[in-house]
């Protein structure tokens, strides 16, 4: 199960930049905090390191795939874990793990890691997501209202999980190594969102068309994405408690949603 796997050359086309460094793979591993019986999906295992590592762990370990000239030598690697051939955007992962809980880790292409952060907090929710991602999302991802990398990420990801910054990884680990460094990220969501499941989306596309205006003030801003006229606008701060002054980008989570709330039913 341990043997190193084959040569390999990574796939520019695909973003793969591959960790091979037993020590940081056990970390993230480990950082899953895994129990017996929970299901984990691991999003682009490439030739298996991470993967021989969580098949240590007492879970049914399920692996997605994009490269198909891969899968052959993965499977050899980790006879234990279900390998899926397919682009991970594209396939259902709460059919891939079935009932119960289950938990999300992988090392993720830097270009599509927005879109899997997203997928990976739809509901029903894991019980917890670890990712190495380009160390300036794990910023983004965990920003403080007011700060410059507090974003329309920010806000989404806290409202619905709790977020960590684990730790860096130099890009002098990977082969091929990117040009930036990367971090680990885990998110556990929360057991009481500040958003219902079914306003995520409304709270989603609120929150990114205010950051269009993050630094115009927010009457200004939700005016021209609603289309209320002033006095509409106030009272709807006015509900929120929220200032006309502020500029979304010194708003928290929390801010948003009463802000949501305040709109009223869509």
């Amino acid at each position: 199960m341990n043997r190193p796997p084959p040569p390999f050359r990574p796939r520019k086309s695909l973003g793969q930049h591959f960790l091979s460094d037993p020590r940081l793979l056990a970390r993230i591993a480990a950082a899953l905090e895994a129990e017996p019986g929970d299901t984990v999906l691991e999003i682009g295992p490439g030739p298996g390191g991470l993967t021989a590592e969580l098949a240590r762990l007492p879970v049914k370990l399920v692996a997605i795939e994009r490269d198909p000239s891969l899968i052959p030598a993965l499977r050899a690697r980790v006879p234990t874990a279900v390998i899926v051939e397919g682009d991970a955007l594209a396939l259902d992962w709460h059919r891939l793990v079935g009932p119960g809980p289950f938990r999300i880790v992988g090392n993720i292409p830097y270009r599509i890691t927005t879109p899997l952060i997203e997928r990976a907090l739809l509901p029903p929710r894991p019980a917890r997501i670890v990712f190495l991602v380009q160390k300036e999302v794990a910023l983004r991802v965990a920003a403080a209202p007011g700060t410059a990398a507090f974003g329309a990420l920010s806000v989404g990801v806290q409202a619905v999980a709790a977020v960590e910054r684990l730790f860096t990884v130099p890009a002098g680990a990977f082969h091929p190594p990117p040009r930036v460094d990367s971090a680990v990220l885990r998110l556990t969501p929360l057991q009481s969102p500040l958003v219902a499941d079914h306003e995520v989306a409304r709270f989603r596309r609120l929150v990114v068309g205010l950051f269009g205006f993050r630094r115009k003030q927010l009457i200004r801003g939700l005016r021209q994405l609603t289309g209320a006229d002033p006095e509409e606008a106030a009272r709807i701060l006015e509900r929120a408690g929220l200032a006309a002054s502020a500029r979304p980008e010194t708003l928290a989570p929390e801010a948003f949603v009463r802000l949501l709330r305040a709109l009223g039913p869509a």
